[in-house]
């Protein structure tokens, strides 16, 4: 019976944890690896002026204001590597996505501030 019980808390503990939406902090190096090698598609959520001063190539522009009523828009399946100017708001969309159900969620700590990859105006 005990094995029983604490293999009910192992699976409840695991289910738990699935559901409880959880992304990855990534340092820029990391970020400009995953970008060069294809393995993420990237989401801007600085404003519109903030991205036109610069970003990552190829970078989808989705402003952290409006990211909750897109996520229709975008595949649960897919990578995804979230930026923005410091770090903060690229964190707060990424808690977003991964408590929505997104499970591969990836964001740049130190943001645009410190990328020093490829930059597209």
């Amino acid at each position: 019976m005990k094995k029983y019980i604490a293999l009910f808390l192992v699976l409840i503990v695991s289910l738990t944890g699935c559901m409880s939406g959880t992304y990855q902090d990534v340092s820029v190096e990391e970020a400009i690896k995953m970008v060069a090698n294809g393995e993420v598609h990237v989401i801007d959520v600085r404003t519109p002026e903030e991205f036109s001063t610069g970003h990552i190539p190829d970078a989808e522009l989705i402003p952290l204001q409006v990211i909750e009523g897109m996520l229709d828009e975008l595949d649960k399946e897919e990578s995804y590597l979230i930026v923005c100017r410091s770090g903060n708001r690229s964190s707060e969309a990424s808690a977003i996505l991964a408590e929505n159900g997104f499970t591969s969620i990836y964001n740049m700590t130190g943001g645009m501030n410190q990328w020093n990859g490829e930059v597209q105006n």
